[in-house]
């Protein structure tokens, strides 16, 4: 993997991370375009730059996640992201197989963006309007929902933002604790592989160019996840999610595309 390669995959993660059209689909077609063989190092790289990505959130929420005293907003993180670290060990190798098939990606794109279209409907009258009425068993509830982000292509920024509409939170508050539970969710995965990677292939972590590569490519997810961020949430609270399951629908059809001719194997 190039610095140019690094960049442009640090770009794609940085933009569609923490919106609701999977980052994993879209560095997919973007490793495909960039013709990046799926070594060792590119699947450890695309889940190493989401700390990247994550550390955005906590300078954009700042004054919500420091100081340190507010033990009821971390407590319904610890509880909603218990889930995802349950059944992310259990099943880890076997989320790593379907990361390996383009083909689920693709439909999980595409039923995915069919359910976008019409979530704004489904979920009309939200009742909870500030993270303080966020009660343990709702946060619980999304991070139960936040799971189905395990199936490559779902995203988990959709998941959780659907399970928050579920439990009755405005498209506002839901986006926003899709965000916060991000943070633990996305730094533990992230964490796991590079000890992972570290324990069964050191001198992957230990190349001075992997490492030039790892460093430039978290530095570019957080400054365009800033960006992103800020962009959705204006656009989430006047428009809502039927661009983004048109969107979904349209990167399914290119990725079965690629598949279909051969140019994606």
């Amino acid at each position: 993997m190039s610095i140019f390669d690094s960049i442009i995959i640090a770009i794609v993660e940085g933009l569609t991370e923490f919106l609701p059209i999977s980052s994993t689909g879209h560095m997919i077609i973007a490793s495909s375009f960039l013709g990046i063989a799926k070594d060792d190092f590119t699947k450890l790289f695309e889940v190493a730059i989401q700390l990247g990505a994550i550390l955005s959130v906590v300078v954009i929420y700042w004054n919500k996640f420091f100081p340190l005293n507010k033990w009821n907003f971390y407590i319904k993180l610890i509880i909603a992201v218990i889930p995802a670290l349950i059944l992310g060990f259990i099943f880890s190798d076997k989320i790593d197989a379907l990361l390996e098939s383009p083909l689920t990606v693709s439909i999980t794109l595409l039923l995915g963006g069919f359910v976008l279209l019409f979530i704004d409907k489904l979920f009309k009258t939200p009742t909870v309007e500030s993270e303080e009425q966020i009660s343990l068993s709702k946060a619980f509830m999304i991070g139960v929902w936040q799971c189905l982000a395990m199936i490559p292509g779902t995203s988990r920024s959709a998941a959780s933002i659907i399970g928050g509409m579920q439990q009755n939170l405005n498209r506002k508050l839901a986006a926003e604790f899709s965000f916060f539970l991000a943070v633990p969710t996305m730094a533990a995965a992230t964490l796991y592989k590079l000890l992972k990677a570290y324990k069964e292939s050191p001198e992957i972590l230990t190349n001075k160019d992997n490492l030039i590569a790892l460093a430039i490519g978290n530095l570019v997810a957080f400054v365009v996840a800033i960006i992103a961020i800020k962009f959705f949430i204006g656009f989430l609270q006047k428009h809502g999610f039927r661009l983004f399951g048109w969107y979904r629908i349209i990167a399914g059809i290119i990725l079965l595309a690629l598949i279909y001719t051969g140019y994606l194997k």
